[in-house]
């Protein structure tokens, strides 16, 4: 009997307790993990827009007559464009990619445009990575997103290298989107580790912005990069955020509600000290740069503010239980709301009415307050005891990548894509069937997604 009276406290309390999680998860749609971080400036978050739009252009067929321009177009010179290659020219290998020379920028710019439910070579490339598989540069990466940014680099290093030695003025920037982002993430670090073959740039002329990246390399490699990766993450994008296999993300595409409760509730109850101590947890590269459009039950959107930091804890931890998750992912979304939170950012110092000089002043400091922030972060990490996490030299480079048996080496950029596929052919099962003639074909719990549902979550 005794028993019996108990029950019914442990239901009121178990449910009580349930109702206060649920209740503090969506207050994150604040923007809670990053109300401690400085704001963004106008003049370092200018070019997060601009490269959205040169990432859409990708999708394009021909740039001279678009289907699909956003307002106010590309803003691209389709005589500029170097090179555009689609899915049969890099034989799957990595999706659809372009350089373009920006003369009005002074940038060399290579975009790569994001994930399409209906490419399966995309989904072979991000179900590439068991975990733990691959070590670099003292780190862990994404297994298939290395092997699409080694293919990358050793197809186009020549034609990189003379445009940099045609404009030695020029930056060189590494853009992309979801699972470009985790490409263009890799393919930076490969660059800098590889600089003898663009004709030793210098590290200063690298540049990289993942917009909402996948969570791709670890911590210490992310905090070691934040001096030239840049993720932008708008609200509450649950693919940077997303720590679960990405086999059962897109097997639950209609089924977000149990799949985000399940993972948030792991995510809870996981102590933080035991997710900065593991060296195989990937997380969202860089520098962060967090795009807050929305207060928490308000419907009306707010002006657009962009906190920015190169955090080591509370880097994204925790998914968000929002109505928003999917769509804060799609690049069109990011373009707009990037667009308006630079405008904002414009207007708010035009109404200061701050002179020239001290905007270029203002630019230089802001200069040594990253260089400042980039070395507390790698301090940061030392001391909270995060894996292999160390201080770069007094010449800017890093300790060699330490050896291992399931380690990839840095030199060699040969892949072969049958053994690429076959390292992926165990999880391709999970999303694809093959029928009684050997074709591969959608999984009937794939097969329901619809057009619009593709459309809307491309990228």
């Amino acid at each position: 009997m005794s028993v019996a009276c108990c029950l019914p406290v442990v239901e009121c309390v178990s449910c009580l307790a349930c109702v206060r999680w649920v209740w503090k998860k969506f207050l994150y749609t604040a923007g809670r993990e990053s109300e401690n971080w400085g704001l963004a400036t106008a003049s370092e978050f200018e070019p997060v827009p601009r490269l959205c739009r040169y990432i859409l252009s990708v999708y394009e067929d021909d740039l001279r007559n678009p289907l699909w321009a956003p307002p106010g177009g590309y803003g691209i010179e389709a005589d500029w464009v170097i090179l555009k290659k689609d899915y049969g020219e890099t034989q799957g290998r990595v999706s659809p990619y372009m350089i373009y020379l920006d003369h009005e920028n002074k940038d060399i710019v290579v975009a790569i445009r994001g994930l399409t439910l209906g490419k399966e070579s995309d989904f072979l490339l991000l179900l590439d990575n068991k975990l733990g598989q691959t070590k670099y540069d003292g780190g862990y990466v994404h297994n298939g997103l290395l092997k699409a940014a080694q293919y990358v680099l050793q197809e186009e290093c020549e034609i990189i290298r003379e445009l940099l030695e045609r404009n030695p003025d020029y930056s060189l920037t590494f853009a992309g989107h979801s699972l470009g982002a985790g490409v263009v993430t890799l393919l930076t670090m490969l660059a800098v580790k590889n600089r003898e073959k663009l004709g030793n740039i210098d590290r200063k002329r690298i540049r990289c912005f993942a917009i909402a990246p996948t969570r791709c390399i670890s911590l210490n490699l992310a905090v070691r990069y934040a001096d030239i990766i840049n993720s932008v993450v708008l609200q509450d994008d649950f693919l940077p955020r997303s720590t679960v296999a990405l086999e059962h993300v897109y097997k639950s595409l209609f089924c977000f509600p149990c799949l985000m409760c399940i993972m948030c509730l792991k995510d809870t109850c996981t102590l933080e000290e035991k997710m900065l101590q593991d060296p195989r947890r990937l997380y969202a590269p860089g520098r962060l740069y967090h795009i807050i459009v929305r207060k928490p039950f308000r419907f009306k959107k707010i002006s657009p503010v962009v906190k920015t930091a190169v955090p080591v804890d509370g880097r994204f931890e925790h998914l968000v239980l929002s109505c928003n998750i999917t769509s804060d992912h799609a690049i069109i979304c990011v373009l707009t709301e990037s667009q308006r939170a630079h405008d904002s950012l414009l207007e708010r110092e035009r109404s200061m009415d701050i002179p020239v000089a001290q905007r270029m002043e203002r630019q230089a400091s802001l200069v040594k307050e990253h260089n400042e922030e980039y070395r507390a972060a790698i301090e940061r990490a030392i001391a909270l005891d995060v894996p292999l996490a160390y201080s770069p030299s007094s010449y800017g480079t890093f300790q060699e990548m330490e050896k291992g048996e399931n380690s990839t080496r840095t030199q060699d950029f040969s892949l072969n894509l049958s053994e690429s596929r076959e390292s992926s052919g165990d999880l391709a099962g999970v999303v694809f069937d093959m029928d009684e003639s050997g074709i591969r074909g959608w999984r009937n719990d794939f097969r329901s997604c619809s057009e619009n549902d593709i459309h809307s979550f491309n990228g």
